[in-house]
């Protein structure tokens, strides 16, 4: 067999193996989507489709989840807590969720920046008629917070163990690769196609460490939901591209005067404290930072009477208790 023979079907070989892998990762959107389809309404903002989940009444609390995450995050339990006294509107960020993307496109070039992402959400709420919230964020949604702050006039912020400040060192092979442009068209399917469940439910469980993962969990969100292909590459271009916006971010903070309140765990790896929550407080009199010892990355879910008691203090602090 000639060598150009060998090298056309070696081509195929692989051209069918991608093939397949692509089709099995549209399978698995697919299903997941017809498991769990929206759960709430859908609001329009210059052509792009925003997806909400609304319960409660009061003053309102927009709630932002971090990375790889959906509103369902906050629906496994702690929105239903703070709906007995708040509007609670969680949202799903842009390209995340069932949110539409502001940036469309396989191989795009551009990732939504935190600021895009807060003047985006901060539209679709003025399409529902509110003005002044209260913005928690966690995580990734942290930095949308604070980007809201900056831009949109919020009565008051609360972070869980949200990104703040720019950290040092390298974003590990799985943004590098899937968050440019042609590893999202070309990558992004074989790993969705092809990662088994139990590999994807790990990952959620490595979240809550050193606590467990809660029950019914993985099955409230969805395990799948998250690394959707269209989703899976938005998630990864905007926290490969995120830290030039962190940096730039960093020089205006001296300009919040808001009511900020701030919860993290002192055992957080995946958002550190000394890196993000601590340094923040130190230079922000309008910080208050309440550390729990022992905790990891999820404090809403881990500590959630610590969330609550900031959210309150936030809300009795701009006057809206």
């Amino acid at each position: 067999m000639s060598w150009t023979r060998l090298a056309s079907l070696s081509l195929l070989g692989l051209a069918l193996v991608y093939g397949a892998v692509y089709g099995a990762a549209l399978i698995r959107t697919a299903r997941a989507e017809a498991t769990y389809p929206p759960a709430g309404a859908f609001v329009e903002v210059e052509g792009r489709r925003v997806h909400y989940v609304e319960m409660g009444g009061g003053p309102a609390l927009v709630l932002i989840h971090g990375a790889f995450g959906s509103h369902r995050d906050f629906t496994y339990r702690i929105a239903d807590r703070l709906a007995d006294r708040y509007r609670v509107i969680a949202f799903d960020r842009p390209g995340l969720g069932y949110s539409d993307p502001i940036h469309p496109s396989a191989f795009a070039n551009a990732a939504e920046s935190p600021a895009e992402q807060a003047r985006h959400l901060a539209g679709a709420l003025r399409r529902l008629g509110v003005e002044d919230p209260i913005v928690l964020g966690h995580s990734f949604g942290g930095i949308v917070a604070l980007a809201w702050a900056l831009d949109h006039d919020p009565a008051a912020v609360v972070l869980v163990a949200g990104v703040a400040l720019p950290w040092p060192g390298d974003l590990g092979w799985l943004y590098r690769v899937n968050g440019t442009v042609l590893g999202g068209g070309l990558v992004s399917p074989v790993l969705t196609g092809a990662t088994p469940m139990a590999r994807i439910e790990e990952g959620v469980r490595a979240t809550f460490a050193p606590a467990p993962m809660p029950a019914g969990y993985a099955d409230h969100i969805g395990a799948y939901m998250p690394i959707r292909l269209p989703v899976f590459r938005s998630n990864a271009r905007q926290v490969n591209w995120l830290r030039p916006h962190v940096v730039a971010m960093e020089e205006r903070y001296t300009s919040l005067d808001l009511p900020i309140e701030i919860v993290h765990g002192d055992a957080d790896t995946t958002v550190p404290i000394a890196v993000h929550s601590g340094p923040l407080s130190e230079r922000l009199d309008t910080v208050r930072l309440t550390v729990i010892e022992g905790a990891g990355h999820m404090p809403h879910h881990t500590h959630e009477d610590a969330v609550v008691a900031a959210v309150d203090r936030a809300a009795t602090r701009a006057g809206l208790r």
